[in-house]
């Protein structure tokens, strides 16, 4: 199981990529999210057989104080901005210093993710996107939840590039704590046979 996040300003269309991804429907007038919305989604790449546990975050600042909690431990942030509003661009600088405070683990995947491209009134470019994510080594795609186009493609590159860095999802080459062997384990058995203050 994978933990990805979807970040960006209110309005961008972070529900919307969602419930195309998911659940392949768009819906014109979603309400804002209020806190976080969760969606479970299976997906194989490369032969690989991932469940994606997606977590949508609100954009809106009054909610931003309950973000941070949901950074911890994602493998992946998919920072959506809206490609006809300037201000949702710019907006991106804040969101991520925020992933660079709150997300526990240093080499966590981040994509950038300019949507709405269906729309006749663009105010960010194509490149200006492109370099934006490369100055910052993001991976960038252009999606509309609307028409569908990108949708499955940013998901599938988010997890190819996540899949491909094992310290993000690999059990095993993670350090542990301590360990305690079973013999150590059983000396100290007798101190918590009726009382134990952990």
């Amino acid at each position: 199981t994978l933990k990805l996040l979807l970040v960006g300003d209110s309005a961008v269309g972070k529900s919307s990529l969602l419930r195309r991804f998911t659940d392949g429907a768009f819906e014109p007038c979603l309400k804002p999210t209020i806190g976080v919305d969760f969606k479970v989604k299976k997906m194989v790449v490369d032969g690989h057989a991932v469940q994606l546990a997606i977590w949508d975050t609100a954009g809106q600042e009054r909610f931003r104080t309950l973000t941070p909690s949901y950074y911890r431990g994602a493998q992946g942030v998919v920072l959506v901005y809206d490609v006809t509003r300037k201000d949702t661009f710019t907006g991106l600088e804040s969101w991520l210093r925020e992933l660079d405070v709150y997300t526990s683990k240093s080499n966590t995947v981040k994509m950038l993710v300019g949507n709405k491209t269906d729309q006749p009134d663009r105010e960010v470019e194509r490149k200006e996107g492109l370099q934006f994510a490369r100055k910052r080594s993001l991976l960038f795609i252009e999606t509309s939840a609307k028409t569908q186009d990108g949708v499955q493609r940013a998901f599938e590159e988010l997890v190819r590039k996540i899949l491909q860095t094992p310290s993000l999802w690999d059990k095993s080459t993670e350090k542990r704590g301590v360990r305690l062997t079973e013999s150590s384990a059983q000396q100290h058995k007798s101190l918590c046979a009726t009382y134990c203050p952990l």
